[in-house]
């Protein structure tokens, strides 16, 4: 299997549109069939020591953004430090985030878990479609729901992004000056993949024409689907049956959205993934452009052996000042940064110490 076909599958990378349009319809996939979930399914275990609420919010769109809030079951009435939580990309509130939240909770921090727009149980039509100003904002808009809560400091908010979050993560954090805090998670640059293609293979002008001409042709398909009562073509999530040829990064995929391990049904890489055309934006901009001009405190975390480090260690390299910090996690995969992999790889008391010296 040709890698840029493999990765048009992932549904994790917008790559899917940028590196190469001939993703397949996305089909019911046959793990769906398998794994029996529900309306509250959540891939890990609330913390005995938290609480979790369903809240809603808006960013500056008018797009209704869900929530699950976790704080400590002993915090504190007021003045208490809080993080908002996104990503993987692709994923659900109820996957990553919500477990890293789960987790910085038990550790005493309020953090909020919430879905981007245009996915999981957010508002936004049409579905399965991303933007990165709207998504950039969609982070804003979770620091202006915590910090108008009474028992959160507003001079006391993080964020943490995971996955193509992390970039968004840095993006927002060039332009929110009151993160105090962010930690960019097993990072992707989702600007430069969908641009460059994995591993920079399709950095060219003439690739990305055709990239373009591709996506062009297919909004074409989509208005016209659209006006016949249809929906936008979706590429595809993550490939299933995996191929026995698939690159291992696809692998560890599959092991995450495809499995019990992580599995939900409103995930877009668990299930038909993003629209085709959903990666039209990221191809047009450059999420990290004002990085070098992040003042507050920024963790770079990412796994030894990920297929992702790239992007990590590239982005760390245009941060600025004596507040920034590069965490390589031995051992570790991309997914492995998720949920902790069968290792327990996420380094949460180092995350929390990292909090702990800056929002404060």
């Amino acid at each position: 299997m040709k890698l840029t076909k493999t990765i048009a599958l992932t549904g994790v990378a917008l790559a899917l549109a940028a590196t190469s349009c001939k993703t397949t319809e996305a089909t019911m996939n046959t793990t769906a069939a398998k794994i029996s979930t529900g309306a509250e399914h959540y891939t890990f275990e609330l913390n005995e020591n938290v609480t979790r609420t369903k809240v809603t919010f808006r960013n500056h769109f008018g797009i209704e953004l869900a929530g699950d809030l976790y704080a400590p079951k002993n915090a504190a009435a007021t003045g208490n430090a809080a993080i908002a939580i996104c990503g993987p990309f692709g994923a659900v509130k109820e996957q990553s985030s919500g477990f890293y939240a789960n987790e910085m909770a038990s550790r005493g921090y309020i953090a909020l878990a919430f879905d981007p727009s245009f996915t999981g149980e957010s508002g936004g039509e049409p579905r399965y479609m991303n933007s990165p100003d709207i998504n950039t904002e969609d982070f804003m808009a979770a620091v202006d729901y915590l910090s108008t809560r009474s028992n959160i400091d507003p001079e006391k908010i993080g964020i943490i992004g995971i996955c193509g979050w992390g970039g968004m993560a840095l993006n927002t954090a060039a332009i929110d000056t009151r993160i105090k805090a962010t930690v960019a998670s097993t990072m992707y640059d989702m600007s430069r993949v969908a641009a460059n293609g994995y591993f920079d293979s399709a950095n060219s002008a003439d690739a990305r024409n055709e990239a373009r001409k591709a996506l062009m042709a297919q909004r074409i398909e989509d208005y016209k689907a659209v006006e016949q009562g249809g929906t936008y073509k979706l590429g595809g999530g993550v490939v299933d049956p995996l191929p026995a040829d698939a690159p291992y990064f696809v692998k560890d995929y599959y092991d995450y959205y495809k499995t019990p391990r992580g599995y939900h049904e409103r995930s877009l890489n668990s299930n038909g993934g993003w629209n085709v055309t959903a990666g039209t934006s990221l191809l047009n901009t450059k999420l990290l452009a004002y990085s070098d001009e992040i003042r507050n405190a920024v963790m770079v975390l990412h796994g030894e052996k990920a297929h992702s480090r790239y992007f990590g260690e590239d982005a760390f390299k245009r941060l600025t000042g004596d507040n920034k910090e590069l965490v390589i996690v031995p051992g570790a995969s991309h997914t492995d940064l998720y949920d902790g992999g069968d290792k327990n790889y996420i380094p949460f008391d180092r995350l929390a110490e990292f909090f702990g010296k800056y929002l404060k």
